[in-house]
């Protein structure tokens, strides 16, 4: 019963919205990035999210944030504290309703299955970031259980740096989002699965157990940030930094933020 009493007002919220954010997007308009913010923050009130940051997103732009994968979740926890712009596999355009909504977000997608297609992707990141937009990329190029950091992927890092090259080279920035509570008990390694959404899933009786249950408590561990240079070193520090967060903030080890 919980699941449909709150996705009833997940849809309305959603039809309203979807107006409103095609509009301010097909006129260039400054709402095409604070409605998707304010739309993020309405959604993970309804289904029961709380969000904890630890750090800042950098100030500095073009930014570019490498975070570890671990759900659908992840784009409403990230999109709700700033905006920004996801990069996407391809087939999430197609999928019904998410793809217009990922559309709406100004998502970036990415073929992995055409070479051809790193060169486009990468002038999109360029223009999103030279246009003041920080853009999201899972560099891992999957999800994961939520358990640990995947190996980060440093092709569309290099390509998203040297776009940018030729005017100011885009800052890193690492960032780890851990899932650490549910209901007020703490995810432990087996139920972290529950909230983490990978493999095979389906995703909708994945959403639909997520919203019968809510009360989800999430961290997002902003690193510091590195400067663009070597594409592979500066993949592999980002991949060393979110590592370390997501293992402090799964232990309770993890830094509190400055002040």
């Amino acid at each position: 019963m919980r699941a449909w009493l709150v996705l009833l007002p997940v849809v309305l919220v959603t039809l309203v919205g979807i107006p409103l954010q095609w509009a301010s997007v097909a006129l260039g308009l400054p709402t095409r990035r604070t409605i998707p913010v304010v739309y993020h923050r309405i959604l993970l009130a309804l289904i029961g999210v709380r969000v904890r940051v630890v750090g800042a997103p950098a100030a500095v732009r073009p930014l570019l944030i490498l975070s570890n994968h671990v759900s659908w979740l992840d784009i409403p926890v990230l999109g709700s504290r700033l905006p920004l712009c996801f990069v996407a596999k391809s087939e999430v355009a197609r999928w019904p309703g998410i793809g217009l909504l990922a559309k709406l977000q100004r998502t970036i997608f990415v073929d992995r299955a055409a070479r051809a297609a790193t060169g486009r992707v990468a002038d999109e990141m360029a223009a999103r970031m030279s246009d003041g937009d920080a853009v999201v990329l899972f560099a891992e190029g999957t999800s994961s259980d939520g358990n640990r950091v995947l190996a980060f992927r440093s092709a569309l890092v290099g390509a998203a740096g040297q776009a940018v090259g030729t005017g100011r080279p885009a800052t890193i920035q690492p960032l780890a989002i851990a899932y650490v509570g549910q209901a007020g008990i703490p995810l432990g390694r087996a139920r972290r699965p529950m909230v983490a959404w990978y493999g095979d899933m389906e995703l909708a009786p994945h959403l639909m157990n997520l919203l019968r249950h809510g009360a989800i408590d999430v961290e997002l561990h902003f690193g510091t940030v590195i400067e663009a240079g070597n594409r592979k070193a500066a993949t592999l520090a980002a991949e060393r930094a979110a590592r370390a967060m997501l293992t402090g903030a799964l232990t309770g080890r993890a830094p509190l933020p400055p002040g």
